[in-house]
């Protein structure tokens, strides 16, 4: 059975350092006809859930862990019966959201879920949060960059637990290496390609965004 990619568009808030702002962040599924891996679990389990179908949901993913990427994954964990799996240096983020449910294990850098017979390679690029993953598939010829890489530059940095240096650091030595037709499934908004993006890093660099 062949691996694809699936998706959804989920609407609701994002919360952090007294502030609140309504964003739509994209769900993707990731697998074949019988087994997927989620990536991030925000707003909705409804319609999560939709997009899994029947399948048995072998992990949840966390690009990172800011609520508005994690705030029903104990909820899809508890329905579906997958681990949240997340990076320990975003523990501290997950706990303003969680705090009496941890995640079901971690992410590291270097390692690969297996599923529908394909890789993900967890690749760690912090900026936009300390524990932030992307998942490149090269099977699929893609990347998921949650909030790390968007179409138009990298993600924002100006809040708490951010650093702009890192994320500038992570997008050009972890992202704009792959293969330049790689397809970047971002956590926010369109797609892109690693092509498309690369030759703007000094524009990014330049306006410090």
């Amino acid at each position: 059975m062949t691996a694809r990619v699936d998706h959804a568009v989920t609407s609701g808030t994002f919360s952090l350092d007294g502030q609140t702002f309504d964003v739509d962040n994209n769900v993707w599924v990731v697998g074949d006809d019988h087994e997927c891996v989620v990536l991030d679990a925000p707003h909705d389990v409804e319609a999560i859930l939709r997009v899994v179908g029947e399948r048995q949901v072998r992990a949840i993913l966390a690009t990172h862990a800011h609520d508005d990427h994690v705030r029903v994954a104990p909820a899809l964990a508890r329905a579906t019966g997958a681990p949240v799996l997340l990076h320990p240096d975003d523990r501290v983020l997950w706990d303003l959201v969680h705090p009496d449910v941890p995640p079901g294990g971690d992410l590291r850098d270097g390692m690969t879920v297996e599923v529908a017979g394909i890789g993900l390679h967890v690749l760690h690029t912090p900026g936009h949060s300390p524990g932030a993953c992307s998942f490149h598939a090269p099977t699929l010829g893609a990347v998921f960059t949650g909030d790390t890489l968007f179409a138009g530059g990298p993600g924002a940095t100006g809040r708490s637990y951010s650093d702009f240096g890192t994320i500038v650091d992570s997008i050009r030595g972890r992202l704009l290496t792959l293969p330049s037709d790689t397809v970047v499934h971002t956590g926010h908004g369109d797609d892109t390609t690693v092509g498309a993006e690369a030759p703007h890093l000094e524009e990014w660099i330049a306006r410090g965004h």
